[in-house]
């Protein structure tokens, strides 16, 4: 976790990635307010994401705090330190590869992906970032990324086969 993480009483993490201040120009000068991403996880397969804006920096942290632990989402892990299956998600002109990696690789991504697998409690995993470097845009695109992931288990009950039937057909693909 980085320096800006914090632990809470209800066991999620949580990280600030992103902190942007936006000017409006009105007749009387400028009005400034404060817009800030968070991500929160619970180191065991559920994160989240959210966006706040007020201003005051600490006011939009709460605000994102709370949208983030309302949009919390379940992703399957594999045996709880990667993703079952390489997976590519959108948002825009944002596109983002994760791939599964081996025990002992660690965390390769940039930027506000790795803020959101260290949440999410994912030890091993290689992911790259194509097209847009925008926060929002990224984080949308990793989250997307995420809800395309399926277990074994929901892969073989939407063929109609076992997990076995499953591998097996895998094992003699890779051949």
């Amino acid at each position: 976790m980085s320096k800006d993480s914090t632990k809470n009483m209800e066991g999620l993490s949580e990280e600030l990635v992103h902190i942007n201040r936006v000017t409006k120009v009105v007749k009387g000068g400028r009005n400034f307010s404060f817009a800030a991403i968070v991500v929160v996880g619970d180191g065991n397969g559920r994160v989240g994401f959210g966006n706040g804006k007020a201003k005051e920096v600490t006011e939009a942290r709460a605000k994102a705090t709370k949208d983030a632990r309302n949009n919390l989402v379940s992703v399957p892990l594999y045996k709880g330190r990667t993703i079952h299956h390489d997976v590519v998600g959108k948002s825009g002109a944002a596109k983002v590869l994760l791939r599964r990696a081996t025990p002992g690789t660690g965390v390769i991504a940039g930027g506000p992906m790795r803020s959101i697998f260290g949440c999410l409690g994912i030890a091993d995993i290689v992911a790259k970032s194509l097209g847009s470097s925008n926060p929002n845009a990224m984080i949308t695109a990793t989250f997307d990324a995420l809800r395309n992931l399926n277990a074994p288990k929901v892969i073989a009950s939407r063929r109609d086969k076992n997990i076995h039937e499953l591998s097996v057909n895998l094992l003699k693909e890779e051949k």
